[in-house]
Formats: C-alpha cells, structure tokens, sequence
C-alpha cells in the first residue's frame, strides 16, 4: 500500500515537472506562429540642409530586434501617411534615404515589413520644414513604395509620381525623364510614358508605370555527344598522324605530307565543332541564369533640363525577389 501511494506521488510530481517545462514553450511556439517571434524597434532620424534654395533632407534608418541580431528586409517611408518612398536594408539593418523636399511641412514616418524572425514596427513622427523656393521644380515619388516578386522571371509594376512645384514660374513646358538604377543582375525596367512633360501652372501630378522585368533560369539545349560518323574520321586521322610524326626522321619527304595533313585538321575543327557558330547551333545558347533572390533599393531617377543646368530628383523602392 505505502508502495502505491509513493508510486503516485512520483507520478504526479512527474507531471508537474512536465507541465512547468511545457507552457513555457507553448508559449514561445504561440508566439512564433504570429507574424515573426522577435519584437522590433525602428528609428528614424532626418537631417536636412538647404542648397542652392531647394530643402534637401537625408533619412537615416535602423531597425533593430530585442535578440540583438540585425533585421533584414524593407522599410516605407510615408509623409503625412502618404507613401513616398522605400528601401532595403542592410546587413546591419539600417537603410538612408535621400530626397528633395517641396516647400512646407512634413511629417516622417518609417515602416519595417518585418521578416521570418523579426516582427514589425513603425517609427515615432519625425517634422521637417522646408523652405520656399521660387524656381520650378517638381518632386517624384513611388507607390506602393515595395514591391515582391515570388518567382523569378514574373514582373511587377509601381506608379512613378512626378508632382510640379512651382510651375506657374514657367515660361515653357518642362519635360522630365524617368530611368531607374540599382536593379539587381537579370533584371530590367520600363517606363510609360518615359518621358513627362510639365506644363505652365500645373498643379497635379503626373504619373508615370513601372515596370521591371525579372529573369528566370533557362537550360541549354541537350548537347549531343560525338556519334559514330565523326569518331569512324577522327580516330584514323588521329592515329595517321601519330604515324607520320614517327617516321619524320627517316623520311624528309613525310615532312610536307605531315605539315599539309596538321593544315587539313585544324581547318576541319575548325569549320566544324570548334567553331563558334557550329557550337551555337549544335549545342544550344548557354544557360541564362535567374535573376538572384534578395532584397535591393532601386533608385527612380527623374532628370530635367533647360539647355542649360540639369535638375535631378530620385526616390527609391524597396524591390524582392524571392
């Protein structure tokens, strides 16, 4: 009797132990099943100074995680909740995003995506005010300020925003040209309309589509192997001229035979298999790689000129591929 009730006791403390040890990590499960286990903190700092009367302003980025370890992914920047540009992170989790303020006040704030490890979070409001100019000028941004490509050779497309500032100081319409840069190998971009043009006292915005092009792996055709035709004349040629550099010495004739037999060869490789275009042909284009995974700030540049000084003003887009 006093056996079986030690055998309970033991039993029981045994569960207990077993039950402190398992919620603690349901817990930790239920917490990695939403959206990301780690907590995160995004900072935002912005720096501006004023140039040749336009207000240029430098946002500065870090995300960071309560385990310590860097984030990755993108992060949006909004002003006044309005989206206006993106970027990727580094490998130490910080990003800087430069732009050219339009006069009045601004209201920053970041955004991090969060990641398979990281959660979410947003920045506190940071203000900025920039100065009033009297020259025309416009100011570009993209929407959505992300953008995610799940399968290598699809494409995606965002809306470039060219809003005029100041354009009833124009004495001419004032065209603008869109490129991008900071695409990752592979990969490619396009604009339409690609070129915007401005008018006198023009207020609203002008919008432009972007799309970029990505890449998928594309194998080369099967290359066929040497068949018996080819082996049944390269063989015996081979060996014939193995003869002839044998008996070079003894023979002062053989050297012309041997001379006009090694010209023959490399004619015939060549015109044939060793040829550049033959290769193509037979065997096939190289193999075209993917457009490699990764998360990478690309730069929409918008560039405008009078003939004299070149205006230039960019955003940026947070682009991945996975």
């Amino acid at each position: 009797m006093t056996g079986m009730i030690r055998r309970g006791l033991r039993l029981k403390l045994v569960a207990a132990i077993v039950i402190a040890l398992a919620v603690p990590a349901l817990a930790f499960a239920a917490e990695n099943a939403q959206g990301g286990a780690v907590a995160t903190q995004t900072t935002l700092n912005v720096e501006t100074h004023d140039q040749a009367g336009r207000t240029q302003a430098t946002l500065a980025i870090t995300v960071t995680g309560e385990d310590s370890l860097p984030a990755t992914g993108a992060v949006a920047i909004t002003d006044h909740g309005r989206p206006l540009a993106g970027a990727a992170l580094s490998k130490q989790g910080q990003a800087t995003v430069v732009l050219a303020l339009p006069a009045g006040d601004h209201s920053f704030s970041a955004a991090y995506d969060g990641d398979p490890v990281h959660r979410g979070s947003i920045s506190e409001t940071v203000h900025a005010h920039a100065l009033a100019t009297t020259l025309p000028d416009f100011q570009v941004s993209v929407a959505p300020t992300s953008l995610t490509i799940a399968t290598p050779g699809e494409s995606g497309t965002v809306t470039a925003s060219i809003t005029p500032e100041n354009a009833a100081a124009l004495t001419a319409p004032m065209f603008v040209t869109l490129s991008c840069s900071g695409l990752p190998d592979q990969s490619s971009c396009t604009f339409n309309p690609e070129n915007v043009e401005i008018l006198p006292n023009t207020t609203a915005a002008i919008t432009s589509s972007m799309v970029i092009l990505t890449q998928k792996q594309e194998g080369s055709i099967a290359r066929p192997g040497l068949n018996g035709v080819a082996l049944a004349i390269l063989l015996p040629g081979a060996l014939s001229l193995g003869g002839l550099a044998w008996f070079v010495r003894r023979r002062p004739w053989l050297q012309r035979l041997s001379l006009l037999a090694l010209v023959a060869l490399v004619f015939t490789l060549g015109t044939a298999a060793c040829n550049a275009r033959y290769d193509y042909y037979n065997h096939g284009p190289p193999i075209n790689p993917a457009t490699p995974a990764g998360t990478y700030t690309v730069n929409v540049n918008a560039q405008s000129s009078n003939g004299v000084t070149a205006t230039t003003h960019s955003a940026t887009l947070a682009f991945t591929v996975k």
